[in-house]
């Protein structure tokens, strides 16, 4: 009923108003549960998983044995804002419900933390493919499209943006199907209005949202190209250690492709139409019929069979542990005895809290599978949900970071200023800082050198070498 009255009032052109006034009321229903209701329903297992606020779990569902993965976030580290964030995204996650996009399964409240429940995802993402495989095949590359677009047309179809595709934010399960993840700078945009908020990850941000014109859903449409054009040739467009130049170049220099690069005409045609700089005239702005009929992708009976899961996807991930493989994890958190409690890293800075745990309580709020919405507790109510998937897998070593930096990637140096702003609870959201000559962009995320190690992090002058690589918060 809150989401509807809040989609309704942003129909009705009222948006900051309705953000505020459904925050308030949807916060009015988080109420402590009796005990750790998430850990007496859960069997917790390996760390797969941590940052300055959050740890994630392997753990067994006790009624069935079913195998999830838990991110468990210390409620005393967060702000007024971080917690009004965290239920933002919760409402967001709430309202997906597709094959190619993270659900959200369960959420728990207790009097010091705060529990979502979702799918582990024992696959590599993106990410990682680029670092080992260096470049995609065609076949390959069209197929992941295919998915990544109707994933994000059913977001759309919702009025959701994700404002932050990129290759780290794209993983692939154990049957090798994708799935979008980090829905952290996700934001309600209906069909017809704009927001102006300056978010996102440097390389992947439309032209539109770095000249402040105002943005809608289209700015996935430009990201998903600049995706395509890293699949097929290692590299997205207009690398430079100049951030100004790269902004300048996003804005305004030609698209060009790499004369060693085999890049067809069809492949050629379906980039240039995602980075078409007028919004309006951006393909995928007019619906996801135009996507499917693209000569790139061949038949469209084939492009519905795969997203049907009729047909078995090019890309299978090695997992010779099968249910129980966790090879994409980081080392460095598996390895731990179960019992061991989490440290935070070195080198992270996170400000002490400024209220008791008895004052961070959100009231009454546990979430039920995508299915049943947002509900009250009864007393001793067992949390049952329905199987949905979760943004929580193995992700790139640091070496396969380094890799990247020295290689795709080698051109962004991470520069990062002293003060960073505030960042939302189980997002990555750090303000870039450059160099002397570069202005900060509040809400910028860092390069993806930074970002594949950086997880739902207050930091503070970090490195990469302080920070745990392959954490999915």
């Amino acid at each position: 009923q809150e989401v509807s009255e809040l989609v309704h009032l942003r129909h009705e052109g009222v948006l900051a108003e309705a953000v505020t006034m459904a925050m308030k009321r949807i916060l009015k229903f988080f109420r402590r549960g009796p005990g750790d209701q998430c850990r007496e329903e859960y069997e917790f297992g390996d760390l797969l998983g941590s940052g300055s606020f959050a740890h994630v779990y392997r753990a067994t569902f006790k009624a069935d044995g079913s195998e999830w993965a838990i991110k468990q976030i210390e409620k005393s580290r967060l702000s007024d804002a971080d917690r009004e964030a965290l239920g933002v995204e919760v409402e967001i996650l709430e309202k997906l419900n597709h094959e190619n996009v993270v659900t959200l399964r369960q959420v728990f409240d207790t009097s010091k933390y705060f529990y979502m429940v979702m799918e582990i995802l024992r696959g590599q993402d993106l990410f990682d493919r680029v670092v080992t495989k260096e470049k995609y095949t065609e076949k390959e590359a069209a197929d992941a499209v295919r998915q990544i677009a109707a994933g994000m047309h059913h977001a759309h179809l919702l009025g959701i943006a994700h404002r932050d595709l990129k290759p780290e934010n794209l993983l692939i399960d154990s049957t090798g199907f994708i799935r979008i993840c980090d829905f952290g700078f996700a934001k309600h945009c209906p069909r017809g209005t704009r927001t102006s908020t300056l978010c996102g990850t440097p390389e992947y941000l439309a032209p539109e949202i770095i000249e402040k014109r105002g943005h809608g859903t289209a700015v996935d449409w430009w990201s998903l190209g600049m995706l395509v054009f890293e699949m097929l040739t290692g590299l997205p467009p207009w690398y430079t250690k100049s951030r100004p130049k790269l902004y300048r170049d996003l804005c305004s220099a030609e698209l060009e492709f790499p004369a060693d690069v085999a890049v067809s005409p069809a492949a050629r045609d379906l980039i240039s139409g995602f980075l078409c700089r007028d919004p309006k005239r951006r393909l995928g702005t007019s619906g996801l019929r135009e996507i499917v009929h693209h000569p790139f992708f061949g038949d469209p009976e084939y492009f519905r069979a795969l997203l049907r899961k009729e047909v078995p996807p090019p890309i299978t991930p090695n997992l010779p542990g099968g249910d129980t493989d966790t090879s994409y994890f980081e080392k460095e958190f598996t390895a731990m005895p179960v019992a061991s409690p989490p440290t935070q890293p070195e080198g992270l800075c996170v400000a002490a809290a400024t209220a008791s745990d008895e004052a961070l309580h959100f009231e009454g709020f546990t979430y039920h599978g995508a299915s049943q919405g947002l509900c009250m507790p009864s007393s001793g109510s067992s949390a049952m949900g329905g199987p949905a998937d979760g943004p929580v897998a193995g992700s790139a070593t640091q070496a396969h970071a380094q890799a990247h930096a020295q290689a795709a990637l080698r051109a962004m140096s991470p520069d990062f200023g002293a003060a960073d702003s505030p960042c939302p609870a189980g997002m990555m959201s750090l303000a870039l800082q450059g160099g002397a000559a570069d202005p900060p962009l509040e809400g910028i995320r860092p390069p993806p050198t930074l970002a594949s190690l950086v997880r739902s992090a207050h930091v503070r002058s970090p490195s990469p070498a302080m920070v745990p690589a392959g954490i999915r918060l």
